[in-house]
């Protein structure tokens, strides 16, 4: 694994880890969810870089890039824009592009403005509401006050953000029902990056100090900044002929059954696929199943392999594992 940090025009940086063979032109992407960062999801990308170069950004607010966020947040077309000078200077060749919820979202309104950026797109629960959400949100401004009041926005508000040391950080997120389903080492990566030491004392000093990266204020902002349009970028990568796959829970979706209904319907091409035993926190219970979807959009979309040369290796593997069953 390899840090990177990227200048921006807006001034700061985008800060991200990477792996695979530097010299390679990125094949894919990953963008995180509200309040975490890239490092949460490096056990569940590190394999990928045995065959392809892969990244996964800190975005603006979150992890160690230092980007500005004074001014507030309306929507995260400020985080669409962000990613895409970061591919305009890093990968204007296009890549497969995923992300995590909020950065589900992102990676599709990315496409819908910058489709030749974008070879396909790896969503694991991506935040989509209905379409009437967003409609009277950007007609009818107290919506948008609402929304900026909802129950996530107001939880992130209320979160703690200063801790007196790490292990005490590590163990009351690992005492909290959200994180109990969550493999190792997901919650101790997110952490690391999570987390930044504000004191100036030894590293053995009985009293420390440390603070949330992604402040309390800014994650509930991210909550309520809600004036987006994920279902024009929708439109857009289907009129642009965009692989889609969304990666659906079993439980606890942030996509509703009637969004999923209507998106299936207004998008014969894409791919909406359940993860059974799987809650909002997919990546972090099942990553094997977002990285082998990581693995074939790769394989397809950039190293350009057809079905017909995947078929021989799919056949082998699926024999192997039926004689080691």
């Amino acid at each position: 694994m390899r840090r990177f940090r990227e200048d921006m025009k807006s001034g700061g940086q985008m800060a991200g880890i990477e792996f695979g063979d530097p010299i390679k032109p990125y094949a894919a992407i990953w963008l995180h969810a509200t309040g975490f960062n890239a490092m949460t999801y490096q056990s569940m990308l590190a394999p990928l870089g045995l065959r392809a170069r892969v990244a996964a950004l800190d975005l603006r607010g979150h992890g160690r890039s230092t980007l500005p966020v004074k001014g507030g947040l309306a929507s995260w077309n400020r985080y669409r824009d962000d990613v895409i000078e970061f591919l305009e200077n890093e990968a204007p060749q296009g890549v497969v592009l995923g992300g995590h919820s909020m950065g589900g979202c992102v990676a599709l309104l990315v496409a819908g403005k910058r489709p030749d950026l974008v070879k396909g797109l790896v969503l694991a629960d991506p935040v989509i509401m209905s379409r009437k959400t967003y409609f009277w949100n950007h007609v009818f401004p107290p919506v948008n006050w609402l929304i900026r009041r909802n129950a996530m926005a107001a939880r992130a508000k209320k979160r703690r953000g200063e801790f007196n040391s790490f292990r005490e950080a590590l163990d009351g997120y690992s005492g909290k029902p959200a994180f109990k389903s969550w493999r190792e080492p997901f919650l101790a990566d997110y952490l690391l990056d999570g987390l930044e030491r504000a004191d100036a004392g030894a590293a053995d000093a009985a009293k420390q100090s440390w603070n949330l990266l992604c402040t309390p204020k800014w994650e509930a902002a991210t909550f309520g900044a809600q004036r987006h349009a994920p279902w024009s970028a929708l439109r857009k990568v289907r009129n642009k002929n965009i692989p889609v796959i969304i990666l659906r829970p079993s439980r606890d979706s942030v996509i509703s059954d009637k969004v999923r209904a209507e998106i299936i319907q207004k998008n014969p091409s894409l791919m909406m696929r359940g993860i059974r035993g799987t809650s909002h926190f997919l990546p972090m219970e099942a990553p094997y199943e977002i990285r082998d979807q990581l693995s074939a959009f790769i394989a397809r979309l950039v190293e350009r392999y057809t079905l017909e040369e995947d078929g021989p290796v799919s056949r082998n593997l699926r024999q192997r594992r039926r004689r080691a069953g």
